[in-house]
């Protein structure tokens, strides 16, 4: 589910919309450093989207970007208790900005997301050497991630040379009961690899029945269910290794800009949200690049 609450405050257009952008000419000299090149960067972004004092901005640090003449600006944006995040680009000498996509046409764009993104110790099917790795972010609350799941039953047994990787994004912000669920999941990978479809599919399939009040009882009803060890199961949901290994999918997914669930990642290719078209075009695009 897309974080609807921020983006109602235009915050995820601002910061993370492709292709576009904006120029500053007349509005102050080209900066003399680092801090004036912010705090004027700053300035011009408040009032282009109109960010008053309610909205806390933060921006930095500087880093090179794709284009020789431009900083990378990273930006985070704080209102009503809600953060976003996202990345915005400024010239050297301070008079043009720039949101979107920057490359470096000489680089392979997506070679980062897959150094990033290199599957080991999660849920997975497939072949561990295949050419082609699809990596899902989900968060077992969404109901956009439970039509991405039912998607992917047909998906997955069209491509069995693919590689097909499982990683926890819970958006515990607006889904309170996400972060248990996942951690269920996690717990039943961790005593029975095998037991893992099982336990995903009772989650996605009776996620309209499943409460923060109830969701402990129906996770131990699900690893029954699953042929699990109930005692195993239990010391492995109040233990911190389970949580520690979705914690770390998550930090795994903020590194390679998720910031919604479902995203898909086809070879490091970022699809956000669960367009079966897409996937299965991308997914035969990667086949047959990886066949030359």
């Amino acid at each position: 589910m897309r974080r609807t609450a921020i983006a109602s405050l235009a915050l995820a257009s601002v910061l993370l919309a492709s292709s576009c952008f904006a120029q500053s000419t007349a509005r102050a000299s080209a900066p003399s450093n680092e801090s004036q090149l912010l705090k004027s960067t700053e300035a011009f972004l408040r009032n282009l989207f109109a960010w008053g004092p309610e909205f806390k901005v933060t921006l930095g640090p500087l880093a090179p970007a794709p284009g020789p003449d431009f900083y990378t600006v990273p930006v985070k944006v704080t209102v009503g208790g809600q953060t976003d995040s996202g990345t915005v680009y400024v010239s050297k000498d301070g008079k043009t900005f720039f949101r979107g996509d920057m490359y470096n046409i000489a680089a392979d764009p997506f070679a980062e997301n897959r150094a990033k993104l290199r599957p080991g110790g999660d849920p997975s099917k497939g072949p561990a050497d295949a050419r082609v790795t699809v990596v899902e972010f989900s968060d077992f609350e969404c109901p956009h991630c439970r039509e991405l799941f039912e998607i992917m039953q047909s998906v997955e047994p069209e491509f069995p040379q693919v590689r097909f990787v499982f990683e926890d994004f819970p958006l515990i912000q607006i889904h309170p009961w996400a972060e248990t669920a996942a951690i269920g999941a996690r717990c039943a990978y961790m005593q029975s690899p095998a037991a893992f479809a099982k336990m995903q599919g009772s989650i996605f399939e009776n996620q309209d029945v499943i409460s923060t009040e109830n969701v402990w009882d129906k996770l131990l009803g699900y690893a029954a269910q699953a042929g699990l060890d109930a005692d195993a199961f239990k010391t492995c949901m109040s233990s911190p290794d389970a949580k520690k290994a979705v914690d770390a999918d998550h930090a795994k997914g903020v590194a390679v800009g998720v910031n919604s669930t479902p995203t898909v990642y086809v070879n490091g290719r970022p699809i956000v949200g669960g367009d079966k078209a897409t996937i299965e075009r991308f997914i035969k695009f990667e086949l047959a690049e990886s066949a030359k």
